[in-house]
C-alpha cells in the first residue's frame, strides 16, 4: 500500500515511541532491588497491567502512583508513598526505543507528526524532549478529557487536524497497542499502522490485552516504517 495519500502521522507515544515497560521496571528494580529479584519482568508487568485495568484507574502517568501500591501488595514488595510517587515522576526518565528519535527525524521530512496520547501534558513534555521534540501537534488526555480507546479521542484529533487543512483520508495512525489504538482506529475508518514492539516476546507486557485487529501496515520497529516510506517517497 502507498504512503502517498498521507499528510499526517498520528502517533501513540507511550509504548510506541517511549519504552514505558523499561521505565517501570527500571524504577521498581531500582527502589526495591532485592525484593524485586524474586519476580521476572513479565510478572511485574502483569501486575502493572492488572492494576491499570482496574475500575478506579486514573489518568496516566499520575495513576502510576496508585499502580505502585497495587503492584507492591500483589507481589509483596516494600511499599511507601515515596516509592509510589517516584514511579509517576520517573516518567521524566523513561527511555525512547532505540530507533525512535532517528526514525521520527526521517518521517518528519514527509509528514506532519502528531502526538496522540493518553498521558497528561506534563508527562508528554518530558517525553517529547526525550524524543528530540519531533511533534508538530500534540493531543493529550488533558485536551480531550477522554482516554483512548474512547472514540471521542480520535474525533477530537480529527477536528484539530481538519482545522489545519488535513482531512481524514490523509491521516495514518501509528501505534503499538491493539487495545488502545489499532482496533478502535480501524473500526472508525482510519488507516492504521501497527508497530509490533513486542513481536519477539510472549504476551502483551504492560499493555492491556485485546483481540488482534489486522492493520493496513505492519512493522516490528519504527525504523522499518521509515525505511518503507523512504523507499517509496525518497
Amino acid at each position: 500500500m502507498s504512503f502517498k495519500p498521507f499528510k499526517a502521522l498520528t502517533f501513540d507515544v507511550v509504548g510506541t515511541l517511549i519504552d514505558f515497560e523499561a521505565g517501570i521496571l527500571n524504577h521498581i528494580r531500582g527502589v526495591v532491588a532485592e525484593a524485586a529479584k524474586a519476580y521476572s519482568d513479565d510478572e511485574i508487568l502483569k501486575a502493572y497491567r492488572e492494576a491499570r485495568a482496574e475500575s478506579d484507574a486514573g489518568w496516566w502517568p499520575d495513576d502510576l502512583e496508585r499502580c505502585y501500591h497495587r503492584i507492591a501488595a500483589k507481589l509483596n514488595l516494600p511499599d511507601s508513598v515515596e516509592y509510589a510517587r517516584g514511579l509517576a515522576l520517573s516518567v521524566e526518565n523513561f527511555p525512547a526505543f532505540p530507533d525512535s528519535v532517528e526514525a521520527l527525524q526521517r518521517l518528519r521530512k514527509h509528514f506532519k507528526l502528531v502526538a496522540t496520547t493518553n498521558s497528561r501534558i506534563w508527562a508528554l513534555n518530558h517525553m517529547a524532549r526525550t524524543l528530540g521534540e519531533p511533534f508538530d501537534v500534540r493531543v493529550t488526555v488533558d485536551d480531550v478529557r477522554f482516554e483512548k480507546p474512547d472514540p471521542q479521542f480520535f474525533a477530537y484529533t480529527r477536528g484539530v487536524l481538519a482545522s489545519q487543512g488535513i482531512v481524514f483520508e490523509q491521516i495514518l495512525h501509528v501505534a503499538q497497542s491493539q487495545y488502545h489504538d489499532i482496533g478502535v482506529a480501524k473500526r472508525l475508518g482510519y488507516q492504521v499502522c501497527w508497530i509490533e514492539r513486542r513481536h519477539a516476546q510472549k504476551g502483551t507486557g504492560g499493555t492491556l490485552e485485546s483481540e488482534r485487529t489486522e492493520p493496513h501496515y505492519h512493522f516490528t520497529s519504527l525504523a522499518q516504517l521509515a525505511d518503507a516510506v523512504e523507499k517509496e517517497l525518497g
